[in-house]
């Protein structure tokens, strides 16, 4: 297939059934190459390939270079489902077309630095604002040592969180758009999950950024961003800081819904001692109880993107109360994928624990997902909390 093979003329809902259904074809492709994703420690060539092929990084892509600017719930629907095959790729997935949001969010002159060049150009990027950039006549120099860029191996572009740092003012948090070619990655990602991410650190070292390709961070997170002028979808008006997790939490749920897929499978057939584990009584409440917990994840996660997207979409605008409780609902479904999968994993005996069994990476997967600080429940709920009670933090 051709790159972006879902065709954009198509209506939304059309996009978004050929997409999802690109996505369940795709799953048990992901599922046998996710012992190489791990071993790699990056996300196999062939798969970004498929990913482009299909037209499942085009998502966020603004619809004047060719991309279907779908809503976010959208991204976090496809998302499960590829998670279902194998976390680690579906998180480079995830994470290209979070990516295209937040480009979306800067000048036309930055988009068309990268797509008008190549509309096919993916981008990998470390926000912590690590980095600063010092003004001179018409940008900055920036510098900074950035981890954690997920997909790095095959992107072309970088989004680099730092600080403008000019004399008498105060550091203006920002992202700093630079080309692949002016960074040097650091082969550092030797982890015990999502391996297959390619999450490498990379350093920038005085390299000249132009004006155009600066994005105030506040103005991001809170959706104002100069791009949500140019590309009227509501997903660029969309406050990242608190809705973009709920990709996080959906790929957590496909992971967990993919464990949950090989338990039943294992243990169907499964015996100890002559005696069927599956007609146990304990075995089926344990299958049933983490069945409800899945359920209910998912309907925490994709309920709350989709009520936070109907909102802008409306022309509206998110308060406060709505996107801590989008956060919330992204972090306590965290919580039931890591209840959900550590009771079947329990349960499931010796053989879970060897190497060539699905189970053991896709908790360990599952446990660095729900590791992300998007995703951390203490704040997530205090946060909520704290508005619920008048007391904000």
């Amino acid at each position: 297939m051709n790159d972006g093979a879902v065709s954009a003329a198509k209506s939304p809902a059309a996009i978004r059934l050929d997409l999802l259904e690109a996505a369940e074809a795709l799953v048990p492709v992901l599922r046998l190459r996710a012992p190489k994703a791990e071993a790699l420690r990056h996300c196999p060539e062939e798969t970004v390939a498929d990913f482009a092929a299909w037209g499942l990084l085009r998502m966020c892509v603004p619809a004047r270079f060719g991309g279907y600017e779908l809503p976010w719930d959208v991204l976090c629907e496809v998302s499960l489902v590829l998670a279902r095959g194998c976390g680690a790729q579906a998180w480079v997935a995830n994470i290209y077309n979070d990516h295209c949001q937040l480009l979306g969010q800067f000048g036309l002159e930055a988009q068309e630095d990268v797509w008008g060049k190549d509309r096919g150009a993916r981008l990998s990027a470390s926000v912590e604002p690590t980095g600063k950039g010092r003004p001179v006549p018409g940008g900055v120099i920036y510098s900074g040592r950035h981890r954690y860029s997920s997909g790095i191996d095959h992107a072309h572009w970088l989004l680099c969180g730092g600080h403008l740092v000019a004399d008498g003012k105060a550091p203006q948090q920002s992202y700093f758009l630079v080309p692949k070619s002016d960074v040097t990655v650091i082969d550092d990602w030797n982890v015990i999950g999502l391996a297959g991410t390619g999450s490498k650190s990379f350093e920038v070292k005085e390299v000249f950024v132009p004006a155009h390709r600066i994005l105030d961070a506040v103005a991001s997170n809170e959706g104002t961003a100069p791009g949500a002028a140019i590309n009227k979808a509501a997903l660029y008006r969309m406050p990242r800081h608190d809705i973009a997790g709920t990709g996080f939490a959906a790929i957590a749920v496909g992971i967990a819904e993919g464990f949950l897929d090989e338990y039943v499978t294992y243990t169907k057939s499964r015996s100890s001692r002559g005696i069927a584990i599956a007609e146990q009584m304990g075995t089926q409440i344990g299958a049933g109880a983490s069945a409800a917990e899945l359920m209910a994840a998912s309907r925490l996660v994709l309920g709350s993107a989709r009520e936070a997207m109907d909102v802008l979409e409306r022309g509206g605008t998110l308060d406060m109360t709505q996107r801590k409780l989008t956060r919330l609902c992204s972090s306590y479904a965290a919580q039931l994928t890591l209840a959900a999968a550590q009771r079947l994993f329990n349960a499931a005996g010796g053989r879970a624990l060897f190497v060539d069994s699905a189970m053991q990476r896709q908790i360990r997967d599952l446990y660095a997902v729900t590791a992300h600080r998007g995703l951390a429940w203490d704040s997530s709920a205090a946060n909520y909390g704290g508005v619920l009670l008048g007391t904000p933090t």
